[in-house]
C-alpha cells in the first residue's frame, strides 16, 4: 500500500465479533484510509457528500449502503452536503469470522459472494436499504449472541438483494477476474497482462478461439459490457492506481495505459468516473496523510 492513504488500526480486538459505531455529526472528517476488516457502513441524511471507494468516486443520495471489503481505500467527505445531522452507522467485523470451510456451505453461497465482491466495494439499492435500515440502525441494541445471529441475518439478506452496484474496478484492487468461463478469463487475463499495448477484438477473439462476431456477442452476454468497454475498464483501473501512486503526470498516464491520446482518455475517464483524471488525483492527494 501506499504510504499517501493511512492505514487505520480499527478498535476491534481478535476476540471480539464485530464492533459497531453509531454517531450524528454535521461534516465527514475522516480521511481516506482503509484496515484489514470488513466494514458495512450506513449512512442517512448526506445529500451531495462524496464517497470514494478504490478508484470510484460518485456524490451520494439522502440514503446510502456500502459493504467495503479489507484494505480497499475508501473515505466519505463533505463535499456538498449541507446537513447538520449525518446519520452514520458503521459496523466493522473481522476478515475470518466467517471460517473459509463455513462459507463453502450451500446456505452461505450468496454471503460468499457478496464478500468476494466486496473487494472492489458494494452499494447497494434504495429498496435493500429501506427494507434494513431500523435493523441496522438497532443493531447495537442486541447483545452478545443474538447480535452476532442478527449480523448474520443482515448480511444474508444483503447477499440476496437485487440491483447491488459493484464500484471499484478489478484491476485497481489486482482482483483476478471470475466469469465462470474459461475463454473470458483467459481473455481478460490477456487484457490485463497487455493493457498498455495496443489490443484488437481479432486477438482476443483468437485467445477465445471464437470468431470475432461470435465472440463480441459472447462477451457482451457474458459480462453485459462490450469488448472495447472491457478493455477501458482494465485500463482505466490501472491508470486510477498511477494516478494515486505517482507523481507520473496525465499524458504519460494515458499512453502508459494505453490510451492513444490525452483528449480520448480524459473523456472516458470522465464518463465513467464522472471526473477528470486531474480532480481524481487531487481528491486523493488533499487528504495526505503520512504514518
Amino acid at each position: 500500500m501506499p504510504n499517501n492513504v493511512m492505514r487505520e488500526i480499527t478498535p476491534l480486538t481478535p476476540s471480539d465479533c464485530f464492533t459497531i459505531f453509531s454517531r450524528v455529526k454535521n461534516k465527514f472528517d475522516f480521511p481516506l484510509h482503509y484496515h484489514e476488516e470488513y466494514e458495512l457502513n450506513l449512512i442517512i441524511n448526506a445529500n451531495g457528500a462524496k464517497r470514494v471507494v478504490g478508484g470510484h468516486i460518485e456524490v451520494i443520495d439522502d440514503l446510502e449502503l456500502v459493504l467495503v471489503g479489507p484494505n480497499l481505500y475508501h473515505a466519505w467527505f463533505t463535499h456538498q452536503c449541507k446537513s447538520e445531522a449525518i446519520n452514520e452507522v458503521t459496523i466493522q467485523f473481522h476478515k475470518d469470522l466467517f471460517d473459509e470451510k463455513f462459507l463453502r456451505r450451500n446456505q452461505l453461497s450468496f454471503v460468499k459472494s457478496m464478500l468476494e465482491r466486496s473487494q472492489r466495494g458494494i452499494a447497494f439499492s434504495p429498496e435493500t436499504i429501506a427494507a434494513l435500515k431500523d435493523r441496522l440502525l438497532s443493531l447495537d441494541k442486541k447483545n452478545g449472541f443474538d447480535g452476532v445471529l442478527e449480523l448474520l441475518s443482515i448480511l444474508h439478506d444483503l447477499s440476496i438483494s437485487r440491483n447491488m452496484k459493484t464500484l471499484s474496478d478489478p484491476s485497481f484492487t489486482n482482483e483476478k477476474f471470475y466469469y465462470n468461463s474459461r475463454r473470458i478469463e483467459k481473455v481478460f487475463e490477456f487484457m490485463n497482462n497487455n493493457y498498455n499495448k495496443p489490443v484488437s477484438l481479432a486477438e482476443v477473439a483468437r485467445i477465445a478461439n471464437m470468431p470475432e462476431a461470435s465472440f463480441s456477442r459472447f462477451i457482451k452476454k457474458r459480462t453485459g459490457k462490450t469488448f472495447i468497454d472491457s478493455l477501458n475498464e482494465i485500463r482505466l483501473g490501472h491508470a486510477s492506481r498511477m494516478l494515486i501512486d505517482s507523481t507520473t503526470t496525465v499524458a504519460e498516464i494515458a499512453y502508459k495505459c494505453g490510451f492513444n491520446n490525452i483528449s480520448n482518455f480524459n473523456r472516458i475517464f470522465k464518463r465513467k468516473k464522472f471526473c477528470i483524471p486531474k480532480e481524481f488525483r487531487e481528491t486523493y492527494t488533499g487528504n495526505r496523510i503520512f504514518i
